[in-house]
């Protein structure tokens, strides 16, 4: 069993993640061009006949821009969203495509485990998802603003990780955004601050101590820096006595351009 991740964008102007195996590819939210995401299938060796599944995490613009493309154009993909997403969600996306899961509860999309999770951000009822096949877990985790011990108990045994590190905190504080805009980003449905990804990563790997890979995900353009955030991440850590490197690897998920492609071995 083999398992494959790469990150096509992670940020504030698009999201959107490849989870396969041999047999099936799921796509986590489709926030960017679907040209870019077609060009990434194709990089990374994906059919897009493979595309079996694309889950939504909520119904913000940078998650959904892409699935009326997408609905068209991937002949074996359904859209899986819970009914408030569906809801509130404006683009168009073809009615037999259309799937709606309830939060919390596990469902299967080839031979891949799906649970998804409540996270605590403005959207009707935005989530994150944790993917699973054979005793390995991918565990994506962005756009909340405070993630619960249950979230935590959730991702930790992830053996690969996107957590959002979406700002620093003084550089929002004294940047060009409007007060209530800071103060939406700052509050508990907003989004986690580099320092609060690193105590959360912190709590995961002295809850499950086992080799990971750990992307930043959601980093702001106006407000954060790959740099920054590697470094207050890192600083973080160890300030909480866990040693980033070796078992644990850290990297930032870029804005506009793929990962490397992960591999999972069974």
């Amino acid at each position: 069993m083999t398992i494959k991740f790469c990150s096509f964008a992670s940020g504030s102007s698009g999201n959107c993640y490849m989870i396969k195996d041999d047999e099936t590819a799921i796509l986590i939210d489709a926030g960017i061009s679907g040209k870019k995401i077609m060009q990434y299938l194709d990089e990374t060796g994906t059919p897009i006949e493979q595309v079996k599944a694309v889950l939504v995490t909520h119904e913000h613009i940078d998650h959904v821009q892409s699935l009326p493309i997408l609905s068209k154009k991937l002949p074996n993909a359904l859209i899986y969203a819970n009914e408030r997403t569906w809801e509130n969600n404006d683009r168009p996306v073809l009615s037999h495509k259309k799937r709606t899961f309830t939060t919390g509860r596990d469902f299967t999309v080839g031979k891949f485990n799906i649970r998804s999770f409540r996270t605590s951000h403005d959207a009707a009822e935005p989530v994150g998802f944790s993917i699973s096949q054979c005793g390995r877990q991918i565990s994506i985790l962005t756009d909340s603003g405070y993630v619960s011990d249950a979230n935590i108990e959730e991702i930790a045994p992830a053996d690969i990780l996107v957590l959002e590190s979406n700002h620093e905190e003084e550089m929002l504080l004294m940047g060009r955004y409007p007060y209530p805009v800071k103060r939406r980003i700052l509050g508990q449905e907003g989004h986690l601050s580099n320092v609060t990804c690193g105590m959360c990563l912190s709590k995961i790997c002295k809850l499950v101590s086992k080799p990971r890979q750990v992307l930043l995900g959601h980093l702001s353009h106006d407000n954060n820096d790959p740099s920054i955030a590697m470094l207050a991440v890192r600083n973080t850590l160890l300030e909480n006595d866990v040693i980033p490197g070796g078992s644990l690897q850290i990297e930032v998920a870029q804005r506009s351009s793929r990962s490397d492609v992960f591999i999972l071995e069974g």
